[in-house]
């Protein structure tokens, strides 16, 4: 792939989209992650100078921060922080206690995380006029490895259309500094997490599956790895639409 060209269409439907929304610039909440990096990246491009990064600690580990703020600084974009961490205290201390039977890992407390940061990240974009740009890539949307209204809660998604290999190839060519295109990639809700280990199947599987279903090829993957992936990205479905409405029979 020419990632530069793919670069100058990117940073063009950007722009396209501010048009349309008559909004100034974008917000990208950036997790020290290659997604998150490579979006500002294309972000500063497409709209020089109103482009704000967001760091949003909500018990996150100490390196998510050196690795957010290593992205700006290499990105030259303003850096702001907004401390979760007592909001989502008060939250969890008023919510009901989940059934263990239920939610025995404590997804539901883990999943507040990234709702939150979704409600700072449109404060911070109504407040400049901005769009909230999104960081998911095509793995992630398709299998459902994000949070419904978290952080699949975006005005667009840049990255959307590319697989993970392709996001750390484009991070390449945009100049994204090694340290991040190479950490493991992690939704940074607990100490230790990573996308990997939490989906259960690997990136490069990942690509190869849902790439050969693109082309309308069969994956030449282990049988179990393509029943998982099929299974999730039926399980899934519901986050890639709009709520549905009853369809009233109007006479």
């Amino acid at each position: 792939m020419d990632y530069r060209r793919l670069t100058q269409e990117i940073v063009g439907w950007l722009q396209a989209k501010l048009r349309e929304a008559g909004a100034r610039g974008f917000v990208v909440g950036l997790s020290g992650g290659v997604d998150s990096a490579t979006t500002a990246a294309l972000c500063t491009r497409a709209a020089p100078g109103e482009v704000l990064g967001a760091w949003l600690p909500c018990h996150s580990v100490s390196e998510d921060e050196v690795y957010s703020q290593m992205a700006a600084e290499a990105l030259g974009i303003p850096l702001t922080t907004v401390d979760l961490c007592p909001a989502y205290d008060a939250l969890i201390a008023a919510l009901p206690k989940s059934d263990v039977r239920l939610a025995p890992d404590n997804l539901p407390a883990a999943n507040a995380k990234p709702r939150l940061r979704m409600t700072a990240l449109y404060y911070l974009a109504q407040a400049n006029h901005y769009l909230v740009a999104g960081t998911g890539n095509r793995p992630e949307l398709m299998v459902g490895f994000f949070t419904k209204w978290g952080d699949g809660g975006v005005d667009l998604e840049p990255l959307g259309e590319l697989y993970k290999h392709e996001v750390r190839a484009l991070a390449q060519a945009l100049g994204v500094p090694q340290p991040i295109i190479d950490r493991a990639p992690s939704p940074g809700l607990w100490p230790g997490q990573t996308d990997e280990g939490e989906m259960g199947i690997s990136y490069a599987a990942l690509d190869a599956i849902l790439g050969a279903w693109d082309r309308g090829a069969e994956p030449d993957r282990p049988a179990e790895e393509i029943a998982k992936v099929t299974a999730m990205v039926a399980r899934s479905a519901h986050k890639r639409r709009m709520p549905p409405a009853f369809p009233v029979a109007r006479r």
